[in-house]
């Protein structure tokens, strides 16, 4: 499945027992050797007995990770399609707590991801107090980033040009940088109008994705509190474009995109 670019494999741990290690996620994960996807998606039964389903998230490289936005859309989507819920909107559990995608009648899929944090202790991210806006050291160049968590860490910085940003030098500095314990998604986003953005996000352990909802998500916030965005926002990747509404502290982000099934097949693992 592919939600703007952003692509999965999903699979069925729900009706059947699936156990995955690294290995065997990097092969799914690998374009040339296996299917090919930025994200492996597990689909399993829930612990928590208020939800409908559990959504685990595993990164091209095999590590197991919290959240993934553009993931959710067509999680809802893939247990629609495979009758497992005939549930409009349901409540998934995440490793970082619990999310509601609802399939909507257009076919277009909203997600409420919840409220971003900001403390860094919550990215996590070592500084020294809370801030709008940190510098990190990138090769003796001081970068000016704001930290937001969606359930994931987000470091988004401001470029004028996201066309001519140094995704490809600094994205990789910044996702491994010391300041990020575990890792971080960086953001490039340039900012068209109060209402408008574009984007490119180098994702912690993925590399650079068409699109990445939690980080349309997370620049959308740090706009806004920036004073430089109005909620909602649009937010064109190169994958295409999701719509973010954010009212402000303490309240959750709503994300709306699309989410498509490309093909289903078995592959011996």
């Amino acid at each position: 499945m592919q939600g703007i670019g952003n692509d999965f494999v999903l699979i069925d741990g729900f009706s059947q027992s699936i156990e995955l290690n690294a290995e065997q996620i990097r092969h799914l994960a690998d374009r040339h050797f296996g299917v090919g996807c930025d994200q492996v998606l597990l689909v399993e039964k829930p612990i928590n007995t208020h939800a409908d389903f559990r959504y685990r998230i595993f990164n091209a490289d095999g590590c197991e990770v919290e959240q993934c936005g553009n993931g959710a859309r067509c999680f809802v989507k893939f247990v629609h399609e495979k009758n497992l819920t005939d549930k409009t909107q349901i409540c998934v559990e995440t490793a970082n707590g619990l999310i509601y995608p609802k399939l909507e009648d257009n076919g277009l899929v909203t997600v409420n991801m919840g409220a971003p944090r900001f403390e860094p202790a919550q990215i996590p991210f070592i500084a020294d107090q809370s801030a709008l806006t940190y510098f990190l050291n990138i090769n003796n160049i001081q970068v000016e980033i704001s930290t937001v968590s969606m359930g994931n860490p987000h470091a988004v910085q401001i470029v004028e040009n996201i066309e001519n940003a140094p995704l490809q030098t600094q994205g990789p500095l910044i996702e491994n940088h010391t300041q990020f314990p575990q890792r971080v998604n960086a953001g490039f986003m340039q900012i068209i109008n109060p209402h408008q953005i574009k984007l490119r996000v180098f994702e912690r352990g993925a590399g650079e994705t068409l699109a990445c909802g939690t980080g349309a998500c997370a620049a959308t916030v740090a706009g806004i509190r920036l004073g430089k965005l109005q909620s909602p926002v649009k937010v064109v990747m190169r994958g295409g474009e999701l719509n973010i509404i954010w009212d402000g502290e303490n309240s959750s982000v709503m994300m709306t995109g699309p989410a498509v099934s490309v093909f289903e097949g078995n592959i011996e693992i």
